[in-house]
């Protein structure tokens, strides 16, 4: 007999039943936890040297961006890598939204080097860059081979990767903490990537001291993108869903919300809720907190998947006309994490009806007041929720505030219908229809 534990997060009685009736069926009945071996605290970046000798790094390449280049936070890991003893090898050239292009380069720069480790210091595009370059420096391929089917082959590289030590500089991607690289086909004219545990980094540190001099509209981005990985994976489809994989070792890391994942987004949402705003507005607690967070809320999703917001935002992305953030460099682009949330509050309403309760629970964690909600309102406390929150922090109003109107509907959806491996992930079934329907809901919002 199947013992149900009855604590919230753990199996509840739901996700009991949903087990035992996957017990019966092609479904999977057993979850999967795994991530990078994480140090948290402030001024834990003195540590990258040890750490490094403790792996047996003797030459590593530091990725590092720009912008990132130029603060303290890489000097210290370069003087902590020399004091013990290592010889350094910088590429400062990291893309702040990586392509094919940039992820060749840096993976060209790494096999000149010879280097026998990596280390990458900044945000979520660094440390994808370092994955990148990691995995087709060791094991050299066409681009496409490594990257997520059906846009590529989805192979995974045949043996283990160099160490390597990632140093996130932001509160947003939680790419230390996952076996996922984003990047920007320009072919596709979208973004795509790569999902293999091999490429997760081997170690993180994580210094939410980098977070104190972020200029506000970084730390917003971030933190939606945080508040995205959270809510996705506390919506996504049940692990019980998810058909069983041929072989245990086969489990994708994107297996859909377990109780594990359960735990960190409530947490993530809990923190954002009290701290995303005040965050945003310059307090260093909470920016500590948010840096928290999105550590909470990495280890979630790497181990749970998002879904549709996260989808749908490669083509926002990718299909970037002439908007220019404040806070980041004066190029075209549209933040990762800005282009996710622009469609969350749409999805969300779309979803809820697939576990109004969990949509409900996840606004509360927020900060909504659900006292007199009834299931049937779901969708629409937790999208005025999100939506309250982005007018706050000035975010776009939705995807026209970004430069698209429906016109483009079409291309933003054409973009996002080949994302399987997150669409699939929903609650709900996604195709064509669904997505205009969403892009079509997203693009103003008040």
């Amino acid at each position: 007999m199947l013992a149900c534990p009855l604590p919230h997060f753990a199996l509840s009685p739901e996700g009991c039943a949903a087990t035992v009736a996957a017990m019966h069926h092609e479904f999977d009945t057993a979850f999967s936890i795994g991530s990078s071996h994480i140090t948290f605290g402030p001024g834990c970046l003195g540590e990258a040297g040890d750490i490094a000798q403790d792996l047996g790094i003797s030459r590593i390449a530091l990725f590092t961006d720009p912008v990132v280049a130029s603060l303290s936070h890489v000097q210290v890991v370069i003087d902590s890598l020399k004091a013990a003893g290592l010889s350094v090898a910088v590429y400062p050239d990291v893309a702040i939204e990586p392509t094919d292009k940039s992820f060749m380069a840096a993976a060209e720069f790494a096999t000149s080097a010879q280097v026998d480790g990596f280390i990458s210091v900044g945000g979520g595009s660094v440390i994808d860059t370092a994955k990148a370059a990691n995995l087709y420096s060791t094991y050299p391929a066409d681009l496409l081979d490594y990257v997520n089917a059906p846009i590529g082959a989805g192979d995974d590289p045949p043996g283990p990767l160099k160490p390597h030590i990632a140093c996130p500089t932001t509160s947003g991607t939680g790419s230390e903490c996952t076996g996922i690289a984003v990047f920007d086909l320009l072919e596709m004219k979208a973004k795509t990537g790569i999902a293999s545990k091999a490429i997760t980094p081997s170690r993180a540190l994580i210094d939410p001291e980098c977070t104190e001099t972020l200029p506000a509209e970084v730390v917003a981005c971030s933190a939606f993108d945080v508040l995205s990985h959270a809510l996705e994976s506390y919506t996504a489809r049940r692990f019980t869903q998810r058909e069983a994989p041929k072989r245990p070792s086969l489990r994708p890391s994107g297996q859909g919300s377990n109780p594990w994942s359960d735990l960190g987004c409530a947490a993530a949402l809990e923190i954002l809720g009290r701290h995303l705003v005040s965050g945003v507005e310059g307090s260093v607690e909470s920016r500590h907190e948010l840096m928290w967070a999105a550590t909470l809320a990495g280890i979630a999703f790497g181990n749970a998947g998002c879904h549709a917001p996260h989808g749908m935002s490669y083509s926002v992305s990718g299909l970037v006309m002439d908007y220019r953030p404040a806070g980041y460099p004066d190029v075209p682009m549209v933040p990762h994490g800005m282009s996710v949330v622009l469609n969350a509050p749409a999805v969300f309403r779309k979803t809820a009806p697939s576990n109004p309760g969990r949509h409900l629970e996840a606004a509360r964690l927020l900060g909504a007041d659900i006292s007199s909600a009834d299931v049937d309102d779901a969708g629409e406390v937790l999208a005025d929720q999100l939506v309250s929150m982005m007018k706050i922090t000035d975010m776009p109003n939705g995807l026209s505030g970004v430069g698209y109107d429906d016109a483009d509907i079409p291309a933003l959806v054409a973009g996002a219908l080949p994302q399987r491996r997150l669409l699939d992930n929903a609650p709900i079934p996604i195709d064509d229809a669904a997505l205009t329907e969403m892009y079509t809901d997203a693009m103003r919002y008040w």
